[in-house]
C-alpha cells in the first residue's frame, strides 16, 4: 500500500456536503483507506476570479491503485459530484488533486506528481502540514529533485 496525499476543495453548491460525499465515495473503494483528514479551511479563489470562496483540506490515504488508476477514480468521483471542466481554475463542485504519491516523481501529460503548484498554495500546504508535520523535510527534498 502506498501513502498518498490528496487536496480536496469545493466552491459551488453545498461545499461541505460536496467534500463529505467525495470522502464517502473514496471510502467505498476497497483499494483506498482514508488515514487522516485535515481541518477544512475557507480560502479565497486561486487563479480565475470572480468566483465564490473555497473550502479546502487535505487527506492522507493508503492505496494499492497505481497513480494513473487513482487519478482516473478521482476524476470519476468529481464527475459523479457534478464537476464541469469549462474554465481552468474556475469554480467547481469538487476538486480532488493528487499532491504526493509515496516517493514517486511523475511528469507525464496526464499526471504530474508532486503536484506542480502545491508549493504556491497555502490552502494546500497548511492542511498538509497539519496532518503530517514531519513531511516538510520530504517536501524540500522533492523540490530540490524537481528543480534539479
Amino acid at each position: 500500500m502506498f501513502d498518498v496525499f490528496i487536496g480536496v476543495g469545493s466552491n459551488l453548491g453545498d461545499r461541505e456536503k460536496n467534500i463529505k460525499k467525495a470522502l464517502e465515495y473514496l471510502e467505498e473503494n476497497h483499494h483506498i483507506k482514508i488515514e487522516k483528514i485535515s481541518s477544512i479551511i475557507e480560502t479565497e479563489p486561486w487563479g480565475y476570479t470572480p468566483q465564490p470562496k473555497y473550502l479546502n483540506g487535505v487527506i492522507k490515504i493508503k492505496t494499492d491503485l497505481s497513480p494513473l488508476d487513482l487519478l482516473k477514480f478521482l476524476q470519476e468521483v468529481e464527475e459523479r459530484l457534478g464537476r464541469e471542466r469549462k474554465i481552468r481554475y474556475g469554480p467547481r463542485t469538487i476538486d480532488l488533486d493528487i499532491l504526493l504519491y509515496d516517493d514517486k516523481i511523475i511528469n507525464s501529460a496526464q499526471l504530474k506528481i508532486p503536484h506542480p503548484r502545491m508549493w504556491e498554495r497555502e490552502f494546500v500546504l497548511k492542511p498538509l502540514l497539519e496532518i503530517e508535520p514531519e513531511i516538510e523535510k520530504k517536501l524540500k527534498e522533492f523540490e530540490e529533485k524537481i528543480k534539479g
